[in-house]
């Protein structure tokens, strides 16, 4: 199976960095594991992280972005639930 992350974020709020930060932090803990990371702007206060298709972030329906542990958390669930993410998952 080829694993995709996709992070969508809005340009007019100026997440690029945020973004581009998270996006390397989730290559870096799972390198071995992703095909691909995209990053897609947009607008309209969007941030989002989808994982092969299914979201499982959305800054509007989450009231704010992630912490970078949970969101470890939330993409290992999708690729390798059975993965231990060591002192991410404490």
């Amino acid at each position: 199976m080829t694993n995709k992350v996709d992070i969508h974020y809005c340009t007019g709020c100026r997440w690029l960095l945020r973004s581009a930060w998270m996006a390397q932090e989730l290559l870096s803990t799972f390198e071995a594991d992703l095909d691909e990371l995209t990053l897609h702007p947009g607008g309209g206060g969007v941030f989002e992280v989808w994982v092969n298709g299914k979201r499982v972030w959305s800054r509007k329906e989450q009231g704010g972005f992630p912490e970078i542990k949970e969101l470890k958390q939330r993409v290992r669930d999708e690729i390798d639930p059975a993965r231990s993410l060591g002192h991410s998952d404490r």
